[in-house]
C-alpha cells in the first residue's frame, strides 16, 4: 500500500491550490457526479495544504516537540493527527483494505482534548521526526486524491455513503486548523515566526461604548434534517423546538476596553463573581487577567505568532469562567440580570439580525479566513442593529452541551460528541476567523471544557426568563444504564417488558372484579414500591389519577424524575469490554407521555414508608421483597396502606442473599420443621390474616442486558392478592 500511494505522490497538479478563497462546505445535493468529485478533491486539499501551511509559523522542529499547555499533547501530534484519522476512518469504513503505517496511526490516533486544568499528563511518547510526518502526509494525500476520484458516488451522500468518512476527515482537518492555531497561539515566541500568509489584521480604534438592545420574542426551530445538503456532525442532528422570551443582547462583542473596566475594578479577586468551578480555575492558574493579555509596562495582546500594542476595540479572549464572572459583575454594575445567552438565545438573535449562511464570496463576517488571520474591531461586520452575531471569536453560552431529539452516533466516530454530554462542556456558537466548513455555519454545535481557551469572546445578554438547561446527561453508571434499558429499552430474546407486564397484571385484577365497561375506565391511587427508573409507574398512570413511585435508591428515583420533567433519558450501554453503545427513550415513543403528570417519584425505605402514603387502590413490588432488609416487616403492614377490596401484586424470582437479606429474615427458601418451606408459604402465611390469594400464581419471565452477548433470563413468581376485611 505504502508503495502504491508512492507512485500517487508523483503525479503532477496534486499540490496545486485553488486561487478561489478557501473552500466551502460543499453542496451535496446539487451538481453532477464528475463536478462533485471535483469540488470534494478541492476542497481536501485546500484544507490539507492551509493545513500544513499553519505549521511553518512554528520557528524549527524543537518547537514540534515543546508543549504549548500541559493539558494538550505538543504540536507534532496534531501535525500527524488529521492524516492519520482519514486512514483509520477509511480502515474502520472498509474502504481501505489495510493501513498505510500501522505505527503513525497508533501514535497520532487519540488526543488529550478532555481535561480539567490540574489533569497533568506527562506521558512520554516517541514522536517520529517532523521529516517522516510530513513525507507520510504526503502519502496520505495522493491516496485520498486518488480515492477521491474514483470511489463510486451516487446522490444522496449520506452517512451510509463511501464519502462520508471523507467529507468526515475534511472538517476534522478544519476543526484542528482552528485548536491548532490556539496551541501555537499559545506557545512560547521562541518557537514561532510570523508568516505573510498567516498575517493579522492591523487595523485598530477607539473601541465602541457597548448597549443593549431588544430582541423579539419567538420559536426557534434547530436540528439538520437527515439527507441534508451539507455535512453535519452527529450532534447537529434531530430535532429541537423552543419558545424564546424576549430578551436583550449586547450590541457589540464585549471588547478589550470593556473587559478592561472588570479587571480594573478588582474582577479577578472578588469571589462573589466567579462560580466554584471558576475559582478552582482562577486558583490553580493565578488569572488576574485574559491569558492572551501581556504586561509589559502596558498592556500588549499576544496574538498566534507574535505581541502587538493592546487592539482595545477588539473582543475579549476569554475562557466561561471569565465571562461568566464579567456577567456577575456587570449585573452589580448595571442592576439588570446580566448573563451569557442560551443557545436558543443566540439563534433567535441570528434569526432577528437576519445572518446568512457563509456563501461563495468573502464572508460578510471574520469568518473562513477571509480577512486575515487574526481578530478585528468589534465594529467592523454589523449585521442588523448588532455586530459579529457571527464570526470574529467564537460565543459562550449558557448551555452545556446536550443531544437534540432523536440524536444518533455515527458508528464511524462514536465519541465525537458523547464524552461532552457530561455537563462540563458549554456550547460555543458563531465562529472565530479561521472557523471553516461546517464550522461556519449557523447549526454548527461545539463545545468546549469551560476552562478551555479558543479564540472566544462572547456577548452578553439582560433577561428575567428562567434560565433552565435540557438534559444532557447520558447514564455511564453500568448498574443503572442496564435498570434503564431494563425498564424502557428493547424487549431481549421475545419477553415482554417486565416492568409493563407489572402494571398490566394489576389492572388486570381490578378489571377483572368491576361490573362496568372498562374502556376508560379510571382507578384512584397507585403505588409502585420498588419502582426502580419507573416505567411500572408510568404505565400504571395510564388508568389512575396518581400514582406514587418508591425506591431506596436515590439514583433510580432520578431517572424516573428525569423521564418524567425531561420525557426523555439516555444512557450508554455496555457492548463488551470498555465498548458502549449510546440509546434515548422517550415517553412519547413509549405512548406515555400523558402518563408524566400523574406520577410522582420518592426516594423511600419499603419496610418503613412515612405514613402519607396510603390509601391506594392498587400496590405493585415487584422483584422487591427478596431484597428487603426486613420483607416480614413490609408484608405484615402493606395492608395498611390499601383501600378496603385493594390488590396487592408481588413479583419476585425469590433469590435470596444474606447480602441484601438476613438468614433469618427470609420469608422462604428453607427447611422448617424438617420440611421445605417456599417464599410462596411464607407469603400464604404472613398475608392470610388481610388477603386472600385471587389466582394461581404463574411465572413472569425477564430479561436483564448485561452486554451485547450476556443477557440474565429469569423468572419472577407473580402472585396477586385482594385486601379483604377480617
Amino acid at each position: 500500500m505504502i508503495e502504491k500511494t508512492a507512485e500517487l505522490a508523483a503525479e503532477p497538479n496534486l499540490t496545486t491550490k485553488s486561487a478561489k478563497p478557501f473552500s466551502r462546505t460543499v453542496n451535496l445535493a446539487e451538481g453532477d457526479v464528475q463536478q462533485k468529485r471535483e469540488e470534494i478533491e478541492r476542497c481536501f486539499c485546500d484544507t490539507f495544504d492551509t493545513y500544513e501551511s499553519l505549521f511553518t509559523t512554528l520557528a524549527g522542529d524543537d518547537a514540534y516537540f515543546k508543549k504549548s499547555i500541559p493539558l494538550r499533547h505538543p504540536l507534532m501530534f496534531y501535525l500527524g493527527h488529521t492524516a492519520t484519522f482519514f486512514v483509520n476512518k477509511l480502515v474502520l469504513a472498509k474502504i481501505l483494505p489495510e493501513r498505510i503505517d500501522p505505527v503513525m496511526e497508533s501514535t497520532f490516533a487519540v488526543g488529550v482534548d478532555e481535561m480539567s486544568w490540574d489533569d497533568l499528563n506527562e506521558g512520554n511518547y516517541a514522536w517520529p521526526k517532523v521529516s517522516a510526518v510530513m513525507a507520510y502526509r504526503q502519502i496520505v494525500r495522493a491516496m485520498m486524491v486518488d480515492l477521491i476520484r474514483t470511489l463510486p458516488l451516487q446522490f444522496p451522500v449520506n452517512w451510509k455513503s463511501p464519502f462520508w468518512p471523507i467529507l468526515m476527515g475534511i472538517d476534522h482537518e478544519r476543526i484542528h486548523l482552528e485548536t491548532s492555531s490556539v496551541l501555537i497561539r499559545q506557545q512560547k515566541l521562541e518557537y514561532v515566526q510570523p508568516q505573510p500568509e498567516w498575517a493579522p489584521n492591523t487595523q485598530s480604534g477607539q473601541a465602541p461604548q457597548n448597549e443593549l438592545l431588544p430582541v423579539a420574542a419567538g420559536d426557534v426551530s434547530l436540528g439538520l434534517p437527515v439527507g441534508g445538503e451539507y455535512y453535519g456532525w452527529d450532534n447537529e442532528y434531530g430535532s429541537h423546538e423552543a419558545n424564546v422570551d424576549m430578551f436583550d443582547a449586547s450590541k457589540y462583542l464585549v471588547s478589550n476596553q470593556e473587559f478592561l473596566e472588570f479587571v480594573e475594578d478588582g474582577g479577578y479577586s472578588q469571589d462573589a463573581y466567579w462560580s466554584e468551578e471558576g475559582l478552582g480555575w482562577r486558583a490553580f492558574v493565578k488569572a488576574s487577567h485574559p491569558t492572551f493579555w501581556v504586561w509589559h509596562n502596558q498592556w500588549f495582546l499576544r496574538l498566534m505568532t507574535e505581541e502587538v500594542e493592546m487592539r482595545w476595540d477588539w473582543p475579549a479572549e476569554v475562557n466561561y469562567h471569565e465571562a461568566k464572572a464579567f456577567c456577575e459583575w456587570k449585573t452589580v454594575d448595571s442592576g439588570r440580570p446580566v448573563r451569557l445567552p442560551t443557545e436558543d438565545e443566540w439563534h433567535r438573535l441570528a434569526e432577528v439580525a437576519q445572518v446568512a449562511e457563509v456563501g461563495v464570496e468573502p464572508a460578510a463576517a471574520n469568518l473562513h479566513l477571509d480577512h486575515g488571520a487574526s481578530a478585528c474591531s468589534v465594529t467592523r461586520f454589523r449585521h442588523g442593529q448588532w455586530f459579529d452575531v457571527v464570526g470574529n471569536v467564537w460565543q459562550w453560552t449558557e448551555t452545556p452541551m446536550y443531544p437534540f431529539a432523536g440524536f444518533e452516533v455515527h458508528p464511524l466516530y462514536d465519541d465525537f460528541t458523547t464524552p461532552t454530554f457530561d455537563n462540563r462542556h458549554n456550547l460555543i456558537k458563531g465562529g472565530s476567523w479561521i472557523s471553516c466548513g461546517n464550522e461556519a455555519r449557523l447549526s454548527a454545535r461545539y463545545a468546549f471544557r469551560r476552562h478551555f481557551f479558543q479564540h472566544a469572546g462572547f456577548r452578553y445578554v439582560a433577561s428575567e426568563a428562567e434560565l433552565k438547561h435540557p438534559s444532557a446527561y447520558y447514564e455511564n453508571d453500568v448498574i443503572l444504564a442496564q435498570y434503564s434499558e431494563f425498564n424502557f429499552g428493547e424487549n431481549w430474546h421475545g419477553e415482554a417488558n417486565f416492568p409493563k407486564e407489572l402494571a398490566m397484571a394489576g389492572i388486570a385484577a381490578l378489571d377483572e372484579r368491576s361490573t362496568a365497561d372498562q374502556s376508560g375506565v379510571s382507578y384512584g391511587r397507585a403505588l409502585d414500591i420498588g419502582c426502580a427508573c419507573g416505567r411500572t409507574s408510568f404505565e400504571l398512570a395510564t388508568r389512575f389519577e396518581h400514582v406514587d413511585g418508591i425506591d431506596f435508591s436515590a439514583n433510580f428515583i432520578q431517572k424516573g424524575v428525569e423521564m418524567a420533567e425531561q420525557k426523555v433519558i439516555r444512557y450508554a450501554l455496555p457492548e463488551e469490554g470498555d465498548l458502549v453503545s449510546y440509546h434515548e427513550r422517550t415517553l412519547e415513543e413509549l405512548g406515555l407521555t400523558e402518563s408524566a403528570g400523574r406520577v410522582a417519584f420518592h426516594q423511600g425505605d419499603a419496610c418503613n414508608l412515612k405514613t402519607l402514603f396510603n390509601n391506594y387502590d392498587l400496590i405493585v413490588a415487584g422483584n422487591l421483597i427478596d431484597r428487603l432488609y426486613d420483607p416480614a416487616q413490609f408484608l405484615t403492614h402493606i395492608h395498611e396502606r390499601l383501600n378496603d377490596n385493594g390488590v396487592l401484586v408481588i413479583a419476585s424470582p425469590y433469590t435470596w442473599l444474606e447480602e441484601y437479606t438476613p438468614r433469618e429474615k427470609w420469608v422462604g427458601g428453607y427447611k422448617k420443621d424438617g420440611e421445605n418451606y417456599s417464599t410462596l408459604d411464607g407469603l400464604k402465611d404472613l398475608l392470610a390474616p388481610h388477603f386472600r390469594l385471587m389466582s394461581e400464581p404463574r411465572s413472569l419471565p425477564f430479561v436483564i442486558r448485561e452486554t451485547r452477548n450476556k443477557y440474565q433470563h429469569s423468572l419472577s413468581e407473580l402472585t396477586v392478592w385482594e385486601k379483604v376485611t377480617p
